[in-house]
């Protein structure tokens, strides 16, 4: 039955993006936007508890990032009553979710996908009111969203089926995949859509149930998600929706007794605090948690002499300072062979430059960082490398009149020692750093000398160096001759190596492993 509904299904097709150029098409996204702030603005959003909406005690602000003077929204701030509230009704609603027919969940994923297709502007246009992503950022993101309902259908129905194992002449047996219990999903800001609705389908896909936790910044780009698979007809207490501070919804959630896993994706510091207390075992918990964990990444792109300049500056642009630095994927290093690194800084230079920083809501290709508090610490990387690197361009804050927020002028130092911080650390911001390396194979360990290892990119058309590349570049998602942002699901499984992470490939064959137990049973005859 579940292969038949498998072969019946159309092949995967990624979502389409929307081309901006056509001027109909950008006149419907700023008609979304007008839309979005009609319906929207000034609204006081509630927690999901069994489905149910519910207030808290107080509330917190949503302001939009591209001028925080205006407060887009409200969110609950949740209690540690209603936090004990949500783990009860997941696991509640796991005793009958857990049994669930595969392809009931696969239906309700693919009816989500449908209902996204519809409204993609929308959530484009409250994404970039939260969070500033300009229109293709914001877009890029939705339609992944709707690519994660597609692949996570055929994956449902793919894992259903379970694994053939030897066969015994006075046994039958089987290896089946069974859910875990309830999932805690913990988000973050820079994709408040597919970041977490990934971890959540793979939680609930495999028959578990969640409590979904996004960033305070970005809220209601989730809620909307978990609104929609309502409406698609997942059961609603299924996913528990939770909004509210740290101290209520941080350590209590991971450290509770009834949770059986934590999906996050966030800072290295977060990730590891994590990791470390799931493991300890709680009064009256009865099993080893399980964490999945994304913890970002210092992106390297190698260019080596034989390489297509041209293109790897274009890459390299692009993957530098899309969404101002602020994806984990993102190229924060060049290493270039010393024969072809001044060209190709004075082509990343002079692509930089024509960069102009602006409205996110008006789609301008650089935007601002997401707090006045990430812009400060980013200027002291910047006020920091003027003394160990030289600065080629950018280097302050981008002058945008009344509007407040965190704009900060692409930068670009050169000649940055492997030592140093710009090197080494996550700026999560426009800041890019040059290294030069004596020959191909110095830029190839130059870029391991990390202890990150998310994305790189390597540009070169002698195919015994992509193959050497191939091999030695330690990283969970490497891209030959492109840039090393971008990835698609259902084709890029994204996950990293060392402190990038557990390496849990999100949009991949192998990601609903991470939510399941297999059981053997073996019946003589």
């Amino acid at each position: 039955m579940t292969s038949t509904l498998m072969d019946g299904l159309l092949p995967f097709q990624h979502e389409p993006y929307f081309n901006y150029a056509d001027p109909a098409v950008a006149d419907a996204q700023r008609a979304a936007f007008r839309d979005v702030r009609a319906r929207y603005v000034g609204r006081t959003f509630p927690l999901l508890l069994d489905g149910q909406p519910v207030e808290g005690p107080s509330t917190f602000e949503v302001r939009n990032p591209a001028d925080t003077r205006e407060v887009v929204w409200h969110f609950q701030s949740g209690t540690a009553e209603q936090r004990e509230q949500a783990v009860a009704g997941a696991l509640r609603a796991f005793e009958t979710w857990q049994f669930s027919d595969p392809l009931q969940r696969a239906s309700i994923f693919l009816r989500a996908a449908q209902l996204l297709r519809a409204r993609r502007m929308e959530f484009n246009a409250v994404m970039t009111l939260e969070n500033a992503k300009n229109w293709a950022e914001a877009d890029g993101e939705v339609a992944e969203c709707v690519d994660h309902f597609e692949i996570f259908a055929r994956e449902t129905l793919k894992w259903a089926q379970g694994k053939a194992v030897s066969p015994m002449p006075t046994e039958h047996v089987t290896t089946v995949y069974e859910p875990l219990g309830v999932v805690v999903v913990i988000s973050p800001w820079n994709y408040p859509g597919a970041i977490p609705l990934g971890m959540a389908l793979g939680a609930i896909a495999a028959g578990n149930t969640v409590v979904w936790k996004p960033a305070s910044e970005t809220p209601l780009s989730s809620l909307l998600l978990v609104e929609l698979l309502h409406e698609a007809g997942l059961p609603r207490g299924v996913i528990q929706f939770v909004t509210g501070s740290d101290d209520v919804y941080g350590d209590p959630l991971v450290d509770h007794k009834d949770v059986r896993m934590i999906a996050f994706t966030g800072s290295k510091e977060i990730g590891s605090r994590i990791y470390e207390r799931a493991a300890k075992v709680q009064p009256g918990q009865r099993w080893l948690k399980r964490v999945i964990a994304e913890m970002g990444g210092k992106g390297a792109t190698v260019v080596c002499a034989d390489a297509d300049l041209d293109a790897a500056a274009t890459g390299i642009v692009q993957a530098a300072f899309g969404y101002a630095g602020q994806k984990c994927s993102a190229c924060s290093r060049v290493i270039a062979e010393d024969r072809v690194y001044d060209a190709l800084l004075e082509k990343v230079k002079a692509l930089t430059e024509q960069l102009t920083v602006g409205l996110p809501e008006d789609n301008a290709p650089v935007g601002p960082v997401i707090h006045a508090g990430s812009a400060q610490r980013i200027l002291g990387y910047l006020e920091r490398g003027q003394q160990t690197a030289r600065l080629v361009t950018g280097g302050a804050r981008a002058d945008m009149g009344d509007a407040q927020g965190g704009y900060l002028q692409p930068t670009i130092f050169a000649d940055v020692p492997s030592s140093d911080p710009l090197f080494q650390e996550e700026i999560f911001g426009p800041v890019l750093a040059f290294t030069r390396a004596a020959d191909w194979q110095d830029a190839i360990r130059l870029s391991n000398d990390s202890e990150y290892g998310l994305t790189s990119s390597f540009y070169s058309r002698d195919p015994l160096k992509i193959a050497e590349a191939r091999r030695r570049m330690h990283v969970g998602n490497l891209y030959i001759n492109r840039k090393c942002t971008g990835a698609l699901s259902g084709t890029h499984a994204f996950g990293g190596y060392g402190m990038s992470g557990t390496n849990a490939k999100v949009g991949g064959p192998d990601y609903l492993f991470w939510f399941v137990q297999t059981k053997t049973v073996a019946q003589a005859y």
